[in-house]
């Protein structure tokens, strides 16, 4: 009877002490949010898959009233940003996301755009950011970075990924919010899961200053001072009127496609692309050659989806196609598709040459005229900032 007790003593030790085991395992091993020891992140981001040069950036832009300058300039300068990436000579794929920020009591305190390799849509995002509101002067900065920072869809899988944010403003955060996320827990976050935080200072506050060295350094980032206006400047060129006519007959070669909401989609980026100006359709033009002479970005393009392999016509159901082909017998559809394809590769030769001899150009007057080469300006210090931040982390892995 007493071995009996005793074995069942010694089992009873044995399995709470295998249960204690487990609980202390299963704490060590809690993942996400704050919860997870930096040591581990970390740890996960070196055991992340070494895939191909990819760049996340996100624009925290301020979009109160003293930012309406800087904004309408970014909206001019995104496709030249978008150039300068996938032109650096490591070759990344690119995605921008874009959070705009203003303050309690105005229209809205924040407006998340995630992250998207359709740069269309990125331009179009842009082009319904308007600037209003402000009046005092602290700003809901702490809000913008926390949302940036936890909120949108960065990719964690690829250590080859340059994760980065711009903070863009010209005021202070508030402090005195109770319920904020303060930025120096942001910026720690930022730290652990490898995403720098840069800011871009417009004007001359002395308290943004302050904050925004402060945001930079703790998330190992770099602070640029700038004007209040941004100090951007279009170049117009003697081809870029020819480009936006070649640009509207390739935008004739665009067959929409599938559900009701991703054809209007594809209609609305056309239209914001086709009403901006010239010059700005001129770099947008740089750019689609530049990713496989496409027409427009993002999905809901027929005869690019086609050429790629990503869909075929057969699968497809005549409600899903635009009414100009939904009476069209199976050889009608596919000589229709391959009409619209070979009038976009001739007309892409044709922006080809144009956008050739308008860089030749460009780059002939910024060594005539040292004006249009502002080194101080918004796109120019953030296209800086990226070569020489990516540069680090593309390097690192090779």
């Amino acid at each position: 009877m007493l071995c009996f007790l005793n074995n069942r003593l010694a089992t009873i030790f044995f399995a709470v002490l295998f249960l204690l085991t487990l609980a202390v395992h299963a704490e060590d091993a809690v993942i996400g949010g704050r919860d997870k020891p930096v040591a581990e992140a970390k740890a996960d981001t070196a055991k992340a898959d070494v895939g191909g040069n990819q760049i996340d950036l996100v624009f925290v832009l301020d979009s109160t009233g003293s930012m309406s300058n800087l904004i309408e300039g970014a909206k001019d300068k995104i496709w030249s940003i978008a150039n300068s990436m996938i032109t650096l000579p490591s070759k990344p794929t690119i995605r921008i996301g874009l959070l705009t920020y203003r303050d309690r009591g105005d229209d809205y305190v924040t407006k998340l755009f995630d992250l998207t390799d359709d740069i269309d849509k990125v331009f179009a995002n842009l082009k319904l950011v308007t600037a209003t509101g402000g009046g005092d002067l602290p700003e809901s900065v702490n809000q913008a970075l926390d949302e940036a920072v936890n909120k949108m869809s960065w990719d964690k899988t690829n250590a080859n990924t340059y994760r980065v944010i711009f903070l863009v403003g010209d005021a202070p955060p508030h402090m005195d919010y109770v319920d904020d996320v303060k930025y120096h827990v942001t910026c720690d976050k930022a730290a652990e899961t490898g995403i720098v935080i840069n800011t871009i200072q417009c004007g001359n506050i002395a308290e943004c200053t302050t904050f925004w060295q402060e945001i930079a350094k703790k998330s190992e980032g770099e602070f640029v001072k700038i004007a209040q206006s941004g100090d951007v400047k279009v170049v117009a060129t003697p081809f870029d009127a020819e480009i936006k006519k070649l640009t509207g007959e390739l935008n004739k070669t665009v067959v929409t496609y599938g559900k009701e909401s991703v054809r209007q989609s594809v209609l609305e980026k056309l239209n914001y692309a086709s009403n901006s100006k010239a010059e700005v359709q001129a770099d947008r033009a740089e750019f689609n050659l530049m990713t496989k002479g496409k027409a427009i970005q993002g999905e809901g393009d027929l005869v690019a989806d086609i050429e790629s392999g990503k869909t075929k016509l057969g699968t497809l159901k005549d409600s899903e196609l635009p009414p100009t082909l939904r009476d069209k017998n199976s050889e009608e559809k596919e000589n229709y598709i391959k009409n619209m394809t070979e009038k976009r590769n001739e007309i892409n030769k044709k922006i080809a040459e144009q956008v050739k001899l308008r860089n030749e150009w460009l780059e002939n007057e910024k060594k005539k005229d040292k004006k249009n080469n502002t080194k101080n300006s918004f796109d120019s210090r953030v296209q800086t900032v990226i070569e020489n931040q990516s540069k680090k982390i593309f390097n690192k892995n090779d």
